[in-house]
């Protein structure tokens, strides 16, 4: 797995760290801003990634996989792809960041129910806002959360939330792993 870690680092600088001024979901500011999605949503990021993770959680009877949309989509879809390869299937879902407010009114879309055990994943983590967000959202549904998994802690204070609020949080590389602007 440590080669496979070393190729995410390498993506993940190559193609996902963005330099300018950005405005994070958490309403800081930042010289850096890292696009997941341009790692997770190409064919060779999307399989790495996806194979990376089913490896973290595998063995650990999980039902299903999701996140917050949209950063979560691609990753959770390739999670359940490489777990249905290696013989051990695990659904996606995805989570709305509100209820729907028509058809079904659920705030999780995707083959889950209650009592499934689920991984809650998201690209990057700043405050951990979003995926604690995500976590409430899968326990009101009636799922165990068993694991939360970033691909990026940003070393600012989200991983420490996190396990605070009682998750095993694990993060793939953190700020310390890149080639990062100074802030």
């Amino acid at each position: 797995m440590r080669d496979d870690r070393d190729a995410i680092r390498r993506m993940i600088n190559d193609r996902s760290v963005l330099r300018g001024e950005f405005v994070l979901t958490s309403g800081r500011t930042s010289s850096y801003y890292i696009d997941g999605r341009m790692t997770t949503l190409s064919a060779d990021g999307a399989a790495l990634i996806g194979r990376y993770i089913f490896e973290m959680i595998r063995g650990q009877n999980i039902d299903a996989v999701g996140g917050p949309t949209i950063g979560a989509d691609p990753m959770a879809t390739a999670v359940s792809i490489a777990s249905y390869h290696a013989g051990q299937s695990i659904d996606a879902f995805i989570v709305r960041p509100d209820r729907k407010q028509h058809g079904t009114m659920r705030q999780l879309e995707g083959p889950i129910r209650p009592g499934s055990r689920v991984v809650i994943v998201d690209d990057t983590v700043t405050t951990g806002g979003s995926l604690l967000q995500a976590a409430q959202a899968a326990e009101e549904a009636g799922c165990e959360v068993v694991k939360i998994i970033a691909i990026l802690d940003r070393l600012q204070g989200g991983g420490q939330n996190i396990r605070e609020r009682g998750y095993d949080f694990e993060a793939i590389l953190t700020n310390e792993d890149l080639v990062l602007p100074e802030e």
